[in-house]
């Protein structure tokens, strides 16, 4: 067994928890193998080959012969020259896969077909009571099919080292072999660059990329920078056609050539001639930013945010039996407003709700027309004025309670829709206490939306400090000043020129500042513990309880035990499970706590 490391080796590399370190700093170990032939799991090795790259350097080679255990075929002792004699001598497997991991440390293996490779050294690696190898990798031969396959034969190493001239060339040979991959990968890493391929994250999607039909569209990204904030795609004419945020600009924008495969994502990269980026001192005001640029700019590719229309309210009137109803303006007649709601029918849906967890009217007619009442009521699920012999007074209770359990006690809205739910599921109704249930949530989700609205606009001006040393300023809940982690603070509307949505009293936010409102809450939520409150003169904090969750759960159904009495345990004789446990909790309904 032989390594050889030169004078620059340095102690294992920390791993790569920042994909985009740059090439030159990244350590290679590639690695080769020779084998029995045969499958991973009952081959051998009996050759073993690596060299260690950083910088274009090598810093050190690694060369054993090892004794597979079993005899070598004729036509692999033809191919290697690797005979029986020559490896009875060798050490065996175990002590040579030691020295190995020592010698790879936390280096991207490379390896040409590394999965070859990789698998044999895994599966003798867990034969040996250790661990598989978790390193990255790198495969030479996909980078090949990918940036030369039009210049060569073929992709085998033998035919690329010899059309390219490579200084080493292979010959079944680990070390040979291993150092003839170690040439062809600089040379792949060269032609690389003129797609922008700079970082190791670059470098690990580039097989999928470099297929991509716009792949060309790469050195767009080249000067991208790796920080969060929002990007946005341009057309020849420099119409802006996408906004996005990103924690990471760079490889956000380079994954719409690879794993995004949504079908206008293929339009829009045919359409694409440039990429410009506002780097932002915090996911927040990355979020923030997209939002304001979607609504100002409209482009014409983004759905979410976009100016299209406004949103919708669940009204209660103001008339002597007020009745529930779905308008998009708020108007100042005396009525009462909840919501907002992103459509119209989620506002519907949560009318539905309210008509069946209390009994008002659903009827729209003058009362006293009809002389009868209407259908609802005739099935007593609502009282309406229609047939004239209603009592104001009982009626009047209704309402009070709707306002009561939406403004404080939202147990007076949850609690029949929980009982009745509870009841249909008692009764085996499960598809009708689904619905139940899902009246149930939509209560529960609006309530809670509405919340955070609340809060964030009674929180006056707030100063939060944020992970990585950077800050935030809001004022109501409207983001108007940010900083990094070099301390200096700029207004948003200065840095996109796009004015934030106007703070107004009242108890409908508009349209714009409800969006802003929603998306800053949601940040909160998602960075709930990294985040701290340096100041707020009215206080970032909700004096609500929390609400119910309705979601719908799976929960694991017990497996069949066929050893008991098919009656009993609810077998229907064909391998399908008729348990009402079973139908309970797939709908949901039963896991609800």
């Amino acid at each position: 067994m032989a390594a050889r490391t030169s004078d620059a080796t340095r102690p294992g590399q920390a791993s790569f928890d920042d994909l985009g370190t740059p090439l030159h700093q990244v350590t290679f170990c590639v690695i080769d193998i020779e084998t029995t032939g045969g499958r991973a799991t009952d081959g051998g090795i009996t050759e073993i080959g690596a060299v260690k790259l950083r910088g274009g350097a090598c810093e050190g080679t690694f060369q054993t012969l090892v004794n597979p255990g079993l005899p070598i075929p004729p036509r692999i002792t033809v191919l290697t020259g690797i005979t029986d004699s020559m490896v009875f001598p060798a050490p065996r497997l175990g002590p040579v896969l030691a020295a190995l991991l020592e010698f790879v440390g936390d280096a991207v293996i490379v390896g040409h077909n590394v999965r070859y490779d990789l698998g044999f050294l895994n599966a003798a690696l867990e034969n040996h009571g250790r661990a598989r190898f978790a390193n990255r990798s790198v495969d030479t031969c996909a980078l090949a099919r990918r940036l030369v396959r039009d210049e060569v034969p073929n992709c085998r190493l033998g035919t690329l080292a010899e059309c390219f001239g490579l200084a080493h060339q292979p010959s079944h040979r680990a070390l040979d072999d291993a150092l003839a991959t170690g040439d062809l990968l600089h040379l792949l890493l060269e032609r690389a660059a003129g797609l922008g391929v700079l970082g190791l994250d670059d470098l690990i999607a580039l097989p999928k990329m470099a297929a991509h039909p716009q792949a060309a569209k790469l050195v767009l990204t080249r000067n991208l920078p790796r920080a969060p904030g929002v990007y946005r795609f341009r057309d020849r004419h420099g119409r802006v056609l996408y906004v996005g945020k990103a924690t990471d600009l760079r490889s956000r924008v380079r994954s719409y050539f690879s794993s995004d495969e949504r079908r206008k994502v293929g339009q829009l990269l045919r359409e694409v001639e440039a990429v410009d980026t506002i780097v932002c001192s915090s996911t927040l005001e990355a979020s923030v930013l997209e939002l304001r640029l979607i609504r100002a700019l409209d482009p014409r590719f983004n759905r979410q945010g976009r100016a299209r229309g406004s949103r919708t309210w669940v009204k209660l009137t103001a008339e002597a039996f007020p009745r529930l109803s779905v308008v998009r303006v708020v108007r100042p007649d005396g009525a009462d407003y909840f919501g907002p709601f992103a459509s119209h029918r989620a506002a519907a849906h949560v009318v539905e709700a309210i008509q069946t967890a209390l009994p008002i009217r659903h009827c729209t007619g003058a009362p006293g027309r009809r002389g009868a009442p209407c259908a609802a009521a005739q099935l007593g699920r609502a009282l309406c004025p229609c047939g004239g012999d209603l009592d104001p007074e009982i009626y009047a209770g209704v309402v009070d309670t709707v306002r009561t359990g939406w403004r404080s006690r939202p147990d007076l809205l949850l609690s029949p829709l929980a009982e009745r739910m509870d009841a249909l599921a008692a009764a085996e109704r499960y598809e009708e206490a689904g619905d139940v249930r899902d009246r149930a949530a939509a209560i529960a989700t609006t309530l809670r939306r509405g919340r955070r609205i609340d809060a964030l606009r009674a929180s006056g001006r707030t100063e939060l400090a944020l992970p990585g040393g950077a800050g935030a300023v809001l004022d109501a809940g409207v983001l108007v000043a940010a900083w990094g982690s070099d301390g200096q603070v700029r207004a948003l509307d200065m840095v996109t020129g796009v004015p934030p949505p106007a703070v107004e009293p009242g108890p409908a936010p508009s349209d714009a500042l409800a969006a802003e409102l929603l998306c800053v809450a949601a940040w909160l939520d998602r960075a709930a513990g990294r985040v701290r409150i340096e100041s707020s003169t009215g206080g970032l904090a909700s004096s609500w309880p929390p609400l119910p969750d309705f979601t719908a759960r799976r929960r694991p159904v017990a497996p069949i035990d066929r050893d008991r009495d098919h009656d009993r345990r609810g077998d229907r004789g064909d391998g399908r499970w008729s348990s009402p446990t079973r139908a309970a909790a797939l709908s949901g309904v039963a896991g609800r706590r």
